[in-house]
């Protein structure tokens, strides 16, 4: 069975979608790392605004970053699944739009032979998929900064589940990825 992982990064302070405070620790380690966990699987999942940010930028991504050699054209080539009950039919960038049921959708996805299912950002899709049961990795990049405000990682999400920690991978720069399970109890 395939395994579906999320992958975010936060400030130390619980804030994710980066803005300028995420580039500072872009380095060889940090694109090695991220070019694994990409690269390690066959799908990427995402909720409409995730969809329309990496759309609109991903496409002219040029591969001059050390560490990402081929992650450019590994994340444009890769089919995509968008949730989005406002998003209309044809998408582009390799994208296919569920329809109906989401957990459902994402349970059948699971059961197809395969490599890993991604998710970048950890915000309503992922959050639905975890009151599921269909997450089986959250991958949170701890960043060393403080950031005041913004969009919480799982803003709201009283009901997750315990999580069950799996590893963790310290970088140079700092940032620490911390790699949980999530579980129905301690």
């Amino acid at each position: 069975m395939r395994k579906v992982i999320v992958s975010v990064y936060t400030t130390l302070d619980g804030i994710q979608n980066p803005l300028d405070w995420h580039f500072p620790f872009w380095d060889e380690e940090f694109g090695k790392y991220a070019r694994d966990l990409l690269f390690a699987s066959d799908a990427l999942l995402m909720g409409r605004e995730t969809y329309e940010a990496f759309a609109a930028t991903w496409p002219a991504v040029t591969e001059d970053t050390p560490g990402t050699e081929g992650f450019a054209e590994k994340i444009n080539g890769l089919p995509k699944f968008v949730a989005s009950t406002t998003l209309k039919e044809p998408l582009e960038w390799n994208a296919t739009l569920i329809k109906g049921d989401v957990a459902e959708a994402v349970s059948r996805l699971k059961q197809q032979l395969g490599e890993n299912i991604l998710i970048y950002g950890a915000g309503p899709l992922a959050h639905t998929l975890i009151q599921h049961g269909l997450v089986d990795e959250l991958r949170v990049w701890v960043h060393p900064v403080v950031w005041g405000s913004g969009n919480q990682i799982f803003n709201n999400a009283s009901d997750i589940p315990y999580l069950k920690l799996l590893d963790t991978e310290t970088f140079r720069s700092g940032i620490v990825i911390l790699t949980y399970q999530p579980t129905q109890g301690r």
